[in-house]
């Protein structure tokens, strides 16, 4: 089974390009969705439609769906857009300033020929300013917008009209008359025919081996109501649509009791002829063996049912993702940036103990020289001081020895003082 889609799935990427580029270039409309669909036989198949822009709102044409409005920023430092005037098919143009009653306007058929173009009567000084025309379907999306700018002078001669690169700019003359275009002649903005007859939805379905051209239509859906069906499967109930389809905007086709003739490509048209839409959705739908049927005599097991009491916790899948090529090699700088900073501290502090252990072993030698030059020198004084002085002896020749001490003690510092001088 898981070969045969495989198989499947190769076959149609070779060949849906080639069908899905042709028709796309049809007229029947841009393709914007393609499916690849199998189901077993014998099973219900649902291919999905949803179009919002296709919802039906029996928009009559005269309601305010289609709006046309003028803003104006005059040429002074506020710069502030001002409304001068809008108008719908369904209701009388409206001005913002009384002021301009009379003598600014717009055609009274502007929605019917497509001009929207800004009438002035009296131009005065204060109606110099950049002017925009607003176009607005609002029930098919479409929003355009036209500036014009205005200039006033006093001289004809320098009346002129002049494209400036983003915008026509016009200069006029005091108190004379000007026509600021805006024109869009599309289909969008005349009066057509009914909105009941210009959305229609249509199935075409196309088996293998046929060309897109050659495709049968399933069914027709028209938004006022009426419905063709070109198949018996329809009556047979084993294809149906909503009856309310334009109304939800969903024209999915259902197809009950799956069988092989079914296998083939399911193409759904959108047309709003109105609003210019148009829109294809093709699926290939591949028609598997049917489902094997569950044998009626093995043991049932009646599973315990969950009380209304209990909660269901939640349950947590872990997702685990595969780590980028260039993780190994960031955590690995990281790493080694690490490493690096602790050897570069290391080697600071090492650098700076022996610098201090240096500077300390020198000061405890100076201070032991300095300290031994002081000791040595005391010592010397000393030996020398008993050596003078104990050079000669005392002689008990002198009757009176208290006079020979002083003698001696006299020669002795002579002696140093000398030795001192020197």
């Amino acid at each position: 089974m898981i070969k045969d889609a495989a198989f499947l799935h190769i076959l149609a990427v070779l060949l849906l390009p080639g069908a899905w580029a042709q028709s796309s270039g049809s007229r029947l409309g841009v393709v914007v969705e393609t499916k690849n669909i199998t189901l077993p036989a014998g099973s219900q198949a649902v291919l999905s439609c949803h179009s919002p822009r296709m919802m039906w709102t029996r928009d009559r044409l005269n309601d305010r769906q289609r709006v046309v409005h003028w803003d104006f920023v005059p040429s002074t430092p506020e710069y502030a857009v001002e409304r001068i005037l809008d108008m719908s098919p369904g209701a009388r143009q409206r001005l913002y300033n009384g002021f301009n009653k009379g003598r600014i306007s717009i055609s009274k058929s502007a929605f019917t020929d497509g001009n929207f173009s800004l009438s002035f009567n009296n131009v005065v000084s204060t109606d110099k300013g950049v002017y925009t025309c607003n176009l607005h379907h609002h029930y098919c999306q479409i929003h355009q917008s036209v500036q014009v700018q205005l200039n006033v002078t006093k001289s004809p001669r320098k009346e002129k009209r002049y494209w400036d690169g983003e915008k026509t700019v016009f200069v006029v003359l005091l108190g004379s008359s000007v026509v600021l275009p805006c024109v869009n002649r599309r289909p969008l903005w005349r009066e057509g025919l009914q909105e009941d007859q210009q959305q229609v939805a249509h199935w075409d379905f196309q088996p293998p081996g046929v060309r897109p051209d050659a495709a049968d239509r399933l069914v027709d859906l028209y938004a006022s109501g009426e419905r063709r069906d070109y198949g018996p499967l329809f009556a047979q109930n084993k294809m149906s649509i909503e009856e309310d389809a334009f109304t939800l905007g969903d024209f999915s086709l259902t197809i009950s009791d799956l069988k092989p003739v079914f296998k083939g490509l399911y193409s759904c048209h959108l047309h709003h002829h109105y609003c210019g839409l148009h829109e294809r959705r093709i699926f290939r739908l591949n028609v598997g063996p049917p489902k094997p049927s569950v044998p009626t005599t093995a043991p049932r097991i009646d599973e315990p049912k969950p009380s209304a009491e209990e909660v269901e916790r939640p349950r947590v899948v872990n997702v685990i993702l595969p780590e980028p090529r260039g993780f190994f090699m960031q955590q690995l700088g990281y790493i080694l940036a690490t490493f690096l900073l602790l050897a570069f501290i290391v080697a600071a502090v090492i650098v700076l103990t022996r610098r201090r252990k240096k500077r300390g072993l020198e000061y405890d030698l100076r201070r032991y020289e300095q300290g031994t030059m002081i000791s040595g020198g005391e010592i010397s004084l000393e030996s020398t001081e008993l050596r003078v002085c104990s050079q000669q002896p005392l002689n008990s020749d002198y009757k009176n020895n208290l006079l020979r001490e002083r003698e001696l003690s006299k020669d002795c510092n002579k002696g140093f003082d000398g030795k001192l001088w020197k």
